[in-house]
């Protein structure tokens, strides 16, 4: 099956609401090529420099998603070049981002990566530690939080579908809040082995790369 048939086997068995992000870490620039040319336009990247290099080779009307954990001191590589950022899981890697994102007088979007599994493998804020970040954001001028990440623990499916139902609660409970620089738009969630059940419960981003590109 090719990549062209990967799309859209997936397209058609996703609702309208919910957008297909391409994850394209280690696929050359012939593969996000051709699921471009299929019309995919957002496309995930894990790690800075392989997102910045493909950036200058790629169209420019693609939106890049940073998908991987960001290091402080690769922030500044990003500006003006990443649409969504995925993973803000601290007020040090926050106050980073404002600085930059400052420097040129542009706003970053950004999610909440949310540790929901709680593994010390993982990064993300932990559930106890979010009033503290979200107080943070609301005094940011240029970063604006519009949803939630996660990346659940592997397990079966009636344990993904627990930490998807916890995810969605921790969504909805902070849609229900009015914040200055936060607004719960998107819940990203849900991956190549479990995206059905993560749409299922909630998500209307999911983050797929295997399932389209094949196996890295």
């Amino acid at each position: 099956m090719d990549i062209k048939e990967n799309i859209e086997n997936i397209l058609s068995e996703i609702p309208d609401n919910v957008l297909l992000v391409a994850v394209s870490k280690t696929k050359p620039v012939e593969d996000i090529l051709e699921a471009y040319e299929i019309g995919i336009r957002n496309f995930g990247e894990n790690k800075v420099q392989e997102l910045v290099d493909k950036y200058d080779k790629l169209p420019k009307d693609i939106s890049w998603h940073l998908i991987g954990s960001l290091q402080t001191n690769k922030v500044k590589y990003i500006v003006g070049k990443v649409t969504l950022i995925h993973s803000l899981s601290s007020i040090k890697l926050l106050e980073k981002i404002e600085l930059e994102y400052g420097k040129k007088g542009m706003v970053a979007d950004v999610l909440i990566q949310v540790n929901i599994g709680r593994e010390a493998s993982k990064s993300g804020a932990l559930e106890e530690d979010l009033d503290g970040l979200i107080q943070a954001v609301e005094r940011c001028e240029n970063v604006k939080v519009k949803g939630i990440m996660v990346i659940i623990p592997k397990g079966n499916d009636d344990e993904n579908r627990y930490y998807f139902k916890k995810s969605f609660e921790i969504f909805k409970e902070l849609k229900n809040n009015i914040y200055k620089n936060i607004s719960m738009e998107i819940l990203s969630m849900g991956m190549t082995h479990d995206y059905k059940i993560a749409i299922e419960e909630g998500s209307n981003l999911i983050r797929i790369g295997t399932g389209i590109f094949g196996a890295r």
